[in-house]
């Protein structure tokens, strides 16, 4: 039995409506004027921004429309899961399993052709593997290295970040483009490195 126009209508508002609660999940990363932290919306608010601007930079042909898409809904699951930080090796182990079970519930509250196409390019996002998925890791990656730069390190300094986890969590961020990878490194990471805002393991 088919669903009707009111039920359907009703389980996307009922989607919505949750989402909203993905203002309420706190980052790490502070925003640019460094006076407090940003929130999941807002960051997948600026990805999906940066994914439109920065296409062109893109190692490979990409449907922006799709990765903008995907960078929008890939940290809804943190709405259950919570924001797990990129250097908490302890939240680290079981973030997959937490994020798991929340976007089956989630993407769940939407109608069935909705959920399996939000839940598939959640999941899409997660293997990293095809060019949208590249690239949207690429922006996820960039714009937290982008806003620390404009703080001065605050966030890397506050957490005594070293270079060696930089290096290690943007490990694929050249898969999804080179040429911003090479950027970030030069103008957002190196130098805080000589200002002694990221500790130098590497040397």
């Amino acid at each position: 039995m088919t669903e009707s126009r009111n039920e359907r209508l009703k389980k996307q508002f009922e989607f919505i409506q949750e989402v909203d609660k993905e203002k309420f999940i706190g980052r790490q990363t502070y925003l640019s004027d460094g006076m407090r932290k940003e929130n999941d919306a807002e960051h997948a608010w600026h990805l999906a921004l940066m994914t439109i601007l920065l296409s062109e930079y893109s190692n490979e042909p990409i449907d922006v429309l799709k990765t903008v898409t995907m960078v929008l809904i890939h940290d809804i699951v943190e709405i259950d899961a919570g924001d797990t930080y990129a250097y908490d090796e302890k939240g680290l182990e079981t973030q997959k399993e937490r994020e798991a079970k929340a976007a089956e519930r989630i993407f769940g509250l939407l109608p069935k052709d909705q959920k399996d196409k939000l839940k598939g390019l959640f999941e899409e996002f997660e293997e990293g593997k095809s060019a949208e998925a590249r690239f949207a890791h690429t922006m996820d990656n960039v714009q937290p290295t982008m806003l620390n730069h404009a703080t001065d390190g605050k966030a890397w300094t506050e957490h005594m970040v070293r270079l060696s986890q930089i290096l290690g969590r943007n490990a694929c961020t050249k898969d999804g483009s080179e040429a911003l990878w090479n950027y970030s490194y030069e103008n957002f990471i190196l130098p805080n490195v000589r200002k002694g805002r990221i500790v130098d393991d590497k040397e």
